[in-house]
């Protein structure tokens, strides 16, 4: 039998982080329901209140927690840095208007006495002295990706960018996505493409290609997921270029994959082309030196249209990684 009927925690979750799952869990298991609120202001707009709502949904999924109740977003909270008294005197007036009456606070913090007695319930204190799990919230914004382990991969999938290798036919990008996730320590997406194109044995038609490009964008989600995931993932290729491609061999595109193109200009976080000063080597799926410059162009072509800015490459797989690292800022 749970020891408390109602339990509340409020925080900024930003980021939500292993020392808020330690709270929520120890608060989890003494009580009947749990109400959990994300309350700032202001708001964190690189990881608003929905967002780091979503990361506790993930996390928490009501099939596996139905005791936990994720409190929405209230008015006109005050400003963060407004005295304790302030904040107590709103929180129980937002609750009591909600009809949330907790009987324990939950918390980490030296406030937690005097909010409990405000709502008359009992204060819990979990790892004060932060010797559980040895972090906080202001000192994973300062440099989330040196903290990274306090993290579960589900929020630091947030922060990761996706870094997009473009190129024609035989222009080193397959190569050089891989040397950049194993020089810079962290994951790397093939280009999905050449798996279907090889099953189908290059017969394809435009609902293959959009099967790529979900393919694609798949991996590329499950990589920012993935162990040992640090600051980038490296993508072979992307959505726009998938639709060049259903064109150039079918005629058309679905309007799905037109969708997934264009999403593409705010989807990466740098783009980098590969240049075509690489010998062309046939490897019985390419075309020839000539196709591969037309490609070239209308890939080039693309990107200006749309106004994604990127960075040429030309030289080695050696060279090319060191003038992405540079662009990068990598050490």
């Amino acid at each position: 039998m749970p020891e408390f009927r109602c339990g509340l925690v409020i925080g900024k979750f930003a980021p939500l982080h292993r020392g808020h799952l330690h709270l929520l869990n120890h608060a989890l298991a003494r009580c009947e329901r749990l109400s959990v609120w994300v309350y700032s202001r202001p708001d964190f707009p690189e990881m608003p209140s929905p967002l780091r709502r979503g990361w506790l949904r993930e996390l928490y999924p009501g099939r596996l927690f139905p005791g936990l109740d994720l409190l929405p977003d209230a008015p006109n909270p005050p400003p963060n840095d407004e005295p304790d008294a302030v904040h107590r005197a709103y929180v129980h007036s937002v609750l009591r208007g909600w009809r949330v009456f907790p009987d324990a606070v939950f918390t980490s913090e030296a406030y937690g006495d005097a909010l409990a007695a405000e709502l008359g319930a009992a204060h819990v204190c979990v790892d004060r002295a932060r010797q559980a799990v040895p972090i906080s919230g202001s000192a994973l914004r300062a440099d989330v990706h040196a903290h990274r382990a306090f993290l579960d991969p589900v929020v630091y999938a947030h922060f990761v960018r996706r870094v997009n290798i473009l190129g024609a036919e035989s222009t080193g990008k397959s190569t050089l996505t891989r040397a950049l996730g194993e020089a810079l320590g962290t994951a790397w997406v093939r280009e999905y493409g050449r798996d279907v194109y090889e099953r189908e044995g290059g017969q394809l038609g435009p609902a293959h290609f959009l099967e790529i490009a979900r393919g694609h964008r798949a991996l590329e989600d499950e990589a920012a997921r993935a162990p040992g995931v640090h600051r980038w993932v490296f993508c072979d290729t992307d959505a726009a270029t998938t639709r060049m491609w259903s064109y150039l061999l079918t005629g058309t595109a679905p309007p799905e994959l037109h969708a997934l193109a264009d999403e593409c200009r705010a989807r990466y976080a740098h783009t980098f082309l590969c240049g075509t000063d690489l010998p062309h080597e046939q490897d019985g799926w390419r075309a020839n030196t000539e196709v591969r410059a037309v490609q070239q162009a209308l890939i080039r072509q693309d990107l200006d249209t749309r106004g994604v800015a990127y960075t040429a490459l030309q030289g080695s797989v050696a060279q090319r990684v060191a003038q992405v690292r540079a662009a990068l800022g990598a050490p």
